[in-house]
């Protein structure tokens, strides 16, 4: 598929990363902020948008979680990228050079050790891409970041160490969001399945709606829950499935889940990312 796929970050970050793994052969649109991306692609000035929405470290990303639900996007894929953490400076640079690096504050909290090792002071950017910008433009050789291989390419910056991170499994899961729901079967493996439901105002509704699941079988790898208008009674729940909406235990179960909600809403069909296993 060509096209325009949206991201948030500058030029070379993990989201960038993600769009280039995902669909390389799109061209992949930088915004500033996740509401920008999912704006573009609402209004079709973009194909596509690439949005994070949990990493295996640090949880959820929160802000995707609150956006999602009102979006009006439609997931069509999922990508899991491999977050591998490098140390970029000035080209020439060496490492006994670096005094400080720079970085998001998470990536800083992911490479605790390595600093500590090589006695670095972190200093706090806003970005990862970002970082890396800032290195290239201020010229300083005492000061190094800590981003992607993608963003030293870029910013013409040398990779000084590689894959520093502390966990050796650091994975952030995308979402390819669409304008369309697609319902297709497609890819090799096996599909995924998306949706919002809220359940109806009765004695152990969550309970009953969730039963469905349980008896056929079926999988679900994700269950979030959302209050609804500022009330803390009204809650709206968002959940992931392995399998198709048409398979018969799917069917069966989403048929039980509806009995027991005021509303029911398919966010996305979708292959399984490969790394998910």
């Amino acid at each position: 598929m060509t096209g325009r796929i949206a991201f948030q970050g500058e030029p070379g970050a993990y989201s960038h990363q993600a769009c280039r793994q995902a669909r390389p052969q799109m061209e992949a649109v930088p915004c500033r902020t996740f509401e920008d991306a999912i704006e573009l692609c609402r209004t079709g000035e973009v194909d596509l948008a690439m949005l994070p929405v949990e990493n295996s470290t640090y949880g959820r990303v929160a802000d995707i979680h609150s956006l999602l639900p009102g979006s009006g996007l439609r997931i069509v894929d999922e990508a899991f990228v491999r977050v591998h953490i490098n140390l970029l400076a000035l080209p020439g640079t060496r490492l006994d050079q670096v005094r400080s690096v720079m970085s998001h504050t998470v990536l800083l909290g992911q490479c605790r050790e390595f600093l500590r090792r090589h006695g670095l002071r972190a200093v706090a950017g806003a970005d990862t891409a970002g970082s890396a910008r800032v290195v290239a433009e201020r010229g300083d050789p005492e000061m190094g970041a800590l981003a992607s291989e993608l963003a030293g390419e870029i910013y013409g910056l040398d990779v000084l160490a590689r894959q520093i991170e502390d966990q050796s499994n650091n994975t952030t899961r995308f979402l390819v969001m669409s304008r369309d729901l697609d319902l297709t079967r497609r890819g090799p493996g096996r599909m995924m399945t998306t949706f919002l439901f809220r359940v109806r105002n009765i004695p152990a509704a969550l309970y009953k709606a969730m039963g469905g699941f349980a008896t056929n079988g079926v999988n679900m790898t994700k269950l979030e829950s959302y209050m609804v208008g500022g009330s803390f009674t009204a809650t709206e729940f968002y959940a992931d499935i392995e399998g198709h909406p048409e398979d018969p235990p799917v069917a069966r179960a989403l048929e039980e889940l509806r009995f027991f909600s005021d509303s029911f809403e398919i966010v996305g069909v979708y292959p399984a990312d490969q790394r998910r296993a």
